[in-house]
C-alpha cells in the first residue's frame, strides 16, 4: 500500500517554513534610527531574494527526489523511497548504478565527489538503457536540470 503525506503534515511543514522566514519583529521593535537611509529597502530586497532561493531549492529537491524515485522503480531497485532522505539518496544512486557502497566516502571528498557523481550518473544512465554520456551532462550548468528528468520519465 502506498503511503502519501497527509495534508496536515504538509501544512505543518508550510507553517514551519513560514515561522523560519518571518523576521523576528520583537528584535526590530526598538528602533534607535541607527540604520542609514535606504537600508530598510535593502533588507527587504535581501529577504525577498532569500525567500526566492529557498523556494527554488525546495522545488529542485522535490524534482530530483521524484526523478530518482522514478528511476529506482523503473530499474527495480529496492527502497525507492530513499530518494527523499538527503544522504541515503546517494546510497540509492549507488545501488541503481551498481557501484560499491563504500563510494559514499568518495562522495564526501571535495573535488573527488564531482568525478564520482559523474560516474554515478553515467551508471544510472546505463541502468536506464541510455547512453552513458548523459552522465557527463550533469556538469553542464542548465542541462543538469534536464538530465534527471530525462532519465526518469523518458521511454
Amino acid at each position: 500500500m502506498k503511503s502519501r503525506p497527509s495534508i496536515l503534515r504538509l501544512l505543518g511543514w508550510a507553517a514551519a517554513l513560514v515561522v523560519m522566514l518571518l523576521p523576528a519583529s520583537s528584535a526590530f521593535a526598538q528602533s534607535d534610527n541607527s540604520m542609514p537611509p535606504g537600508a530598510g529597502g535593502a533588507l527587504a530586497l535581501l529577504a525577498g531574494m532569500m525567500v526566492f532561493i529557498w523556494i527554488f531549492m525546495l522545488a529542485f529537491y522535490v524534482y530530483l527526489a521524484l526523478a530518482l524515485q522514478t528511476i529506482a522503480k523503473k530499474t527495480n531497485t529496492p527502497n525507492a523511497w530513499w530518494a527523499w532522505i538527503p544522504i541515503i539518496n546517494v546510497i540509492l544512486m549507488l545501488n541503481i548504478a551498481k557501484k560499491p557502497i563504500w563510494w559514499i566516502i568518495l562522495c564526501l571528498i571535495p573535488f573527488v565527489n564531482i568525478i564520482i557523481f559523474i560516474i554515478l550518473w553515467m551508471g544510472v544512465a546505463e541502468a536506464r538503457n541510455k547512453p552513458s554520456w548523459w552522465g557527463i551532462l550533469v556538469i553542464v550548468p542548465v542541462v543538469n536540470l534536464i538530465v534527471p528528468g530525462y532519465l526518469a520519465w523518458s521511454d
